[in-house]
């Protein structure tokens, strides 16, 4: 039986707003089906989506939906978490959204380990702004900023989760739909933080600056550059360090931060009915 896609979609908002062949489509695609694997009730789904051509996923996708100022998607979700622990929350960001403008938000959601999912749609360009150097642009690319060549190091999305405590951390590409469906589910199904790092294609503006000149020459390259963790781990140091990993890199349980916030309001609101008991006692 065909997928019911229109049940997950602002069917009035299509056609998308997307460029030709962008790889945003193909991650909508595997979010929504990954939704449905998991069983979860739109209207408990909550996505958070931020300043950027990934922005548009709080426009498209038919749940509850919060489109962010610039850098400030974790903080949001936070709330929303926070406020409704029940609710599934998943965060969609850019390079430059989610590891520039708000890279402090992102370090501090994985270091709390609160039960978000974080989707990094990796273009490796700001591409809705018109090509500016993200923090996730290889050296020597041109950008719009750096018309002579990129001079900045490049950010490893994963090892910065790693490094600041997600409990789950995955990568793939939008290149295989299938197994990024897949790696959706494991990272929806874990209790933490969940941050998933998808390379995708921005041929309009990373490619045709770039020697890539249309959409498949872009997945070529994002073909190039990756290859599954076990293969990764087989080559050597010096081959490792011109290609990222793809699969679960982190997978750990640790305490989850909801859990922790409910565990110290329980206190607080026990301390406080003692203290008012006591007050009235001193008063009789």
């Amino acid at each position: 039986m065909a997928f019911n896609y229109d049940k997950y979609l602002r069917v009035n908002k299509m056609p998308t707003l997307w460029c030709w062949g962008c790889g945003d489509g193909v991650i909508l695609k595997a979010t929504i089906r990954a939704i449905e694997k998991m069983g979860w009730d739109m209207d408990q789904v909550c996505v958070v989506s931020g300043i950027g051509c990934s922005g548009r996923f709080s426009s498209y996708i038919n749940c509850n939906t919060i489109h962010t100022t610039h850098g400030r998607t974790v903080a949001y979700a936070t709330g929303v978490k926070l406020a409704n622990p029940h609710v599934n929350v998943i965060v969609v960001a850019g390079d430059g959204d989610g590891l520039a403008i708000g890279g402090n938000h992102t370090i501090h959601g994985c270091r709390r380990n609160i039960d978000l999912n974080f989707i990094l749609i990796n273009n490796f360009i700001y591409g809705l702004t018109n090509s500016q150097t993200s923090p996730t642009t290889p050296r020597g690319m041109w950008t719009v900023s750096q018309k002579n060549g990129n001079i900045d190091p490049t950010f490893d999305a994963c090892k910065l989760a790693i490094g600041a405590g997600a409990s789950f951390v995955a990568r793939e590409s939008m290149l295989d739909p299938k197994k990024l469906e897949k790696i959706l589910v494991k990272g929806f199904s874990h209790k933490g933080f969940s941050f998933f790092d998808i390379m995708s294609n921005c041929h309009i503006n990373l490619g045709r600056k770039n020697k890539m000149a249309n959409a498949m020459e872009n997945l070529a390259w994002i073909d190039s550059i990756t290859t599954p963790l076990k293969k990764w781990e087989a080559l050597s140091e010096e081959e490792q360090m011109n290609v990222f990993p793809t699969g679960v890199l982190r997978e750990v349980e640790q305490e989850e931060y909801c859990d922790m916030y409910a565990q110290i309001q329980s206190a607080a609101q026990g301390k406080r009915k003692a203290i008012t008991q006591n007050d009235f006692a001193k008063k009789i």
